[in-house]
């Protein structure tokens, strides 16, 4: 699998960033915990996914501590058969960096993998959405904590549920009680695939 870490294509991360988590890098002092969820529909799905959770790792003040099994899901919101099926995972990172730099890095992961924002719920090469971060309770509209629609999706709750059978969602309960409420139709785990875990 190629690694997102040697394209000339991926984005620099910002300055700002780096500044923000300096020496805090190499000891992750007082980290917090996040969950960021994955998904691809366009290209090389798989490969996509790994390149994402490499890029990820290769940020300043942020490693990835867990990567859940992949699930085959159908899109969401849109005519049965009328997008491809996606490629979903869920990380559970340590990151010193703020929820606010954590977006700005998501958002340099999409796009470098050529992310199009043309349509609500359209094909994606990749989505790099933070579901959650620590405890945190937000309604602001650049980074909404937690997920908004997060607690009704079991193509994020399965694999959440997978990699962290405690978890709880900020202001919604426990992830297996959510699963639980959701129906998983179209959501199947691909137990023949797999995203290494960065070394």
């Amino acid at each position: 699998m190629n690694n997102v870490q040697s394209d000339p294509t991926v984005q620099p991360v910002p300055a700002s960033v780096t500044a923000q988590v300096d020496a805090a890098d190499t000891t992750l002092q007082n980290p917090k915990f996040a969950v960021i969820a994955l998904g691809s529909n366009l290209g090389n799905r798989l490969e996509t996914l790994q390149g994402a959770v490499d890029a990820l790792e290769d940020t300043p003040g942020l490693r990835v501590k867990a990567v859940s099994p992949v699930y085959e899901t159908e899109p969401w919101g849109v005519e049965p058969g009328s997008q491809p099926s996606y490629f979903n995972a869920v990380l559970v990172v340590k990151t010193t960096l703020p929820p606010s730099s954590l977006l700005e890095r998501a958002h340099a992961v999409e796009e470098a993998f050529h992310r199009v924002r043309d349509e609500r719920w359209g094909p994606r090469t990749i989505d790099v959405d933070i579901v959650a971060y620590q405890d945190v309770v937000s309604d602001d509209p650049q980074l909404t904590l937690p997920h908004p629609r997060a607690h009704q999706r079991a193509f994020v709750l399965a694999p959440w549920h997978d990699v962290d059978p405690e978890a709880v969602v900020p202001g919604h309960g426990p992830v297996a009680q959510l699963l639980a409420a959701v129906t998983r139709e179209g959501v199947a785990p691909r137990a023949d695939l797999e995203l290494r875990l960065p070394e």
